[in-house]
C-alpha cells in the first residue's frame, strides 16, 4: 500500500493554518512524507528518538518542518535548509504550562531552558486582556504565551475604583488593599465584575481564572455566577480554590467540593489549580474526591508541580490569622520562607505591613525527609489524566521588585522566585521517569504536552494542534538528552537554569540552540481565543 504524500502546496496550506482534513489525517498516520523531495523542509530534525505520546510513537526518525508546521515524519534522509543531528537525543512535543505567572521576557527564556514552548497564565489571568496581549506582542516572546481574564482583577476594580493595567505587578500592590479579598459583593459590584471578566473572554482570554483562595470573603453566589459565565462561553474556569487547610471546617476538601458541586450544575468546565498545594496536607482525601467527580463524568481537570513547597505573596489571606499554620499543617512559622531564610512570624507579621507583595514560600510537604509527605506529592503529581504545571512565579530582584524590561539577561544576582520557575518540568522527568521510574517516558511527556493541550483544546482551536508529534502539527518541539536533563534551582539559588535540553523549537524556529538561547529568535506567538 503507497503511504500517504502531500505535495508542497498543501504543506504551505497546512503551515499557514489550513484545517486538518480527512486527507491530512491520513498523512498524520504515515511514518513517511515524500522521502528525498529536494529542498521543501525549513528545517530537518535528524536520528532523533521521536515520541508522539497521542499515537504511541517511539522510534528514530527524521522530521521535516516547513512554515513553522511538522510536515514529514520518516525513516528515509530529508533535505532541509537547515539541519539538526539528534543523535541520541528524544524528539518530543515542548512542554506546556497552563499555569505560568512570570510573563515577562526573562521569564519566558528561563521557561524555554526548562523545555517550555507555550507558556499560560491561566489560574491569576490578567486584566485587561487586550492591553497584555498588546504589550506582550510589541515586546515578543521566545515562547507561545496566552492569559485567562483575571477574577480577581475584576473584583479590586469593583471594590477599590482602581483599573488594571495588564500586569501582574498591578497585582502584587493590591495585596496593600484588604477591602477585595475580605467582603462580599453588592449587586453593583457584582454586575461589574462580571461584566469586567465577560470582556475579558470577549477579547480573546482563555479562561476564566479565579484566585479564590486570594479573596476568600468574596461568597458562594459569585463563583456560581462565575462558573455560569464559563459555561456560557464555553470556557474553563481555572481555580485556585478558597481554602488551603488541611482540617475541617473551612478545609481544603470543602473547597474542591465547592467546585465540583459547581461543575455538576452548570456544566462548566472547572479546571482546579495545583492539587498538590490545594490540599496542603490532605492530599489523599482530596485526590479520591476529584478523581470520583471524573468517573462520574464531571468536566473536571486538574495539575500538579513536583515540590511541596508553594510560593505566594506574604500579604495573601492564606498566610493570615492566628490559625494559619494550623491550616497549613505545618509545626511553624520557619517553613516559610524568603530568599532561602526561613522567616520568624514577627518577620512574617512586618511584611505583611510593610511589604505585603513580597514573594515567600511555604513548604507543606518535605518529601525530600519524609515516606509519607513523598507519598502524598506523587498522589498529585502522578494523578490519572492530570497535567504537570509549574505555577511559575514572577521574577524579583534582590530588592524584591519586579524584574520586567524586556532585554534583561542573565537574571541579575539575587534574583528571587519559587525554584520550580526554573525547573519544574525538569524535575518531573529527571526524578520521576528517570530516577524513579514513577511513570514512563511517553506516559510522563503526556503529562507534559498532551494532556494540557487537551484540557485547552475544546475552548482554544489553537490548541488543538500543539502538544504532539505528528504531521500537520505545530513544530513546538524540545530535543534532549534524558540521561542528562536536570532542574538545578534550588531553594537558595532558584536562578540556575535547567540543563539537557539542547535545542528548543517554538513554531519551527529554533530559539535555543545546543544549549544556547538566540535573543533575536523571538519566536512565541499568542494563544488567544477567537475574537
Amino acid at each position: 500500500m503507497t503511504e500517504p504524500t502531500l505535495d508542497r502546496r498543501t504543506l504551505l496550506a497546512l503551515a499557514a493554518g489550513a484545517a486538518v482534513t480527512p486527507k491530512l489525517a491520513m498523512a498524520q498516520q504515515a511514518v513517511a512524507l515524500r522521502p528525498n523531495l529536494p529542498g521543501p523542509y525549513d528545517l530537518v530534525i535528524t536520528n532523533g528518538r521521536a515520541i508522539d505520546p497521542e499515537t504511541g510513537l517511539d522510534a528514530v526518525r527524521n522530521i521535516g518542518v516547513i512554515g513553522g508546521r511538522i510536515a514529514a515524519i520518516s525513516e528515509q534522509p530529508l533535505a532541509g535548509a537547515k539541519t539538526i543531528d539528534a543523535e541520541s537525543h528524544v524528539v518530543a512535543p515542548g512542554c506546556i504550562d497552563l499555569h505560568a505567572h512570570g510573563q515577562q521576557m526573562a521569564a519566558a527564556w528561563v521557561q524555554a531552558y526548562d523545555g517550555v514552548t507555550t507558556a499560560l497564565e491561566l489560574e491569576s489571568g490578567l486584566l485587561p486582556i487586550s492591553m497584555f496581549y498588546d504589550i506582550t506582542a510589541k515586546e515578543g516572546r521566545p515562547i507561545n504565551y496566552g492569559a485567562g481574564a483575571a477574577w480577581t482583577y475584576a473584583r479590586v476594580e469593583a471594590k477599590e475604583g482602581i483599573k488594571p493595567n495588564g500586569t501582574i505587578g498591578w497585582f502584587q500592590d493590591a495585596f496593600s488593599l484588604s477591602n477585595w479579598q475580605n467582603t462580599l459583593a453588592t449587586p453593583e459590584e457584582l454586575e461589574l465584575i462580571m461584566d469586567l471578566v465577560d470582556a475579558g473572554l470577549r477579547e480573546g482570554g482563555l479562561g476564566v481564572s479565579i484566585n479564590a483562595g486570594y479573596a476568600p470573603g468574596y461568597g458562594r453566589k459569585e463563583y456560581y455566577e462565575l462558573a455560569k459565565l464559563a459555561a456560557k462561553h464555553n470556557v474553563a474556569t481555572f481555580t485556585h480554590v478558597r481554602y488551603l487547610n488541611a482540617q475541617e471546617p473551612l478545609s481544603s476538601f470543602e473547597a474542591i467540593e465547592e467546585l465540583l458541586a459547581l461543575s455538576a450544575i452548570t456544566g462548566a468546565h472547572m479546571h482546579l489549580c495545583h492539587l498538590n498545594s490545594s490540599s496542603v496536607g490532605d492530599i489523599e482525601d482530596t485526590s479520591k474526591l476529584v478523581q470520583e467527580a471524573i468517573d462520574r463524568g464531571l468536566r473536571v481537570t486538574t495539575e500538579a508541580y513536583p515540590y511541596g513547597a508553594g510560593s505566594s505573596a506574604i500579604g495573601a489571606e492564606v498566610f493570615r490569622g492566628d490559625d494559619w499554620l494550623q491550616r497549613w499543617g505545618v509545626p511553624d512559622a520557619s517553613r516559610m520562607e524568603t530568599n532561602g531564610r526561613a522567616l520568624s512570624q514577627k518577620e512574617i507579621t512586618e511584611l505583611q505591613e510593610s511589604a505585603p507583595g513580597t514573594i515567600v514560600v511555604m513548604h507543606f510537604l518535605k518529601p525530600e525527609d519524609s515516606e509519607r509527605d513523598r507519598d502524598l506529592l506523587d498522589k498529585s503529581v502522578l494523578f490519572p489524566g492530570g497535567a504537570i504545571a509549574s505555577d511559575a512565579m514572577p521574577w524579583t530582584d534582590s530588592k524584591g521588585a519586579l524584574i520586567s524590561e524586556p532585554d534583561v539577561w542573565p537574571l541579575p544576582e539575587g534574583a528571587f522566585a519559587h525554584p520550580r520557575t526554573s525547573g519544574c518540568f525538569s524535575r518531573f522527568l529527571a526524578e520521576f521517569v528517570r530516577k524513579r521510574n514513577a511513570i514512563s517516558l511517553s506516559d510522563g511527556l503526556a503529562k507534559c504536552s498532551l494532556i494540557p493541550a487537551n484540557i485547552m483544546a475544546e475552548s482554544v482551536p489553537q490548541m488543538r494542534t500543539k502538544g504532539r508529534l505528528q504531521v500537520g502539527m505545530d513544530a513546538d518541539l524540545m530535543i534532549f538528552d534524558l540521561e542528562k536533563v536536570q532542574d538545578n534551582a534550588t531553594f537558595q539559588e532558584p536562578a540556575k537554569l535547567s540543563t539537557g535540553h539542547r535545542h528548543i523549537v517554538v513554531n519551527g524556529v529554533v530559539v535555543i540552540e545546543d544549549g544556547e538561547r538566540m535573543p533575536d529568535r523571538l519566536a512565541g506567538r499568542a494563544i488567544r481565543r477567537n475574537v
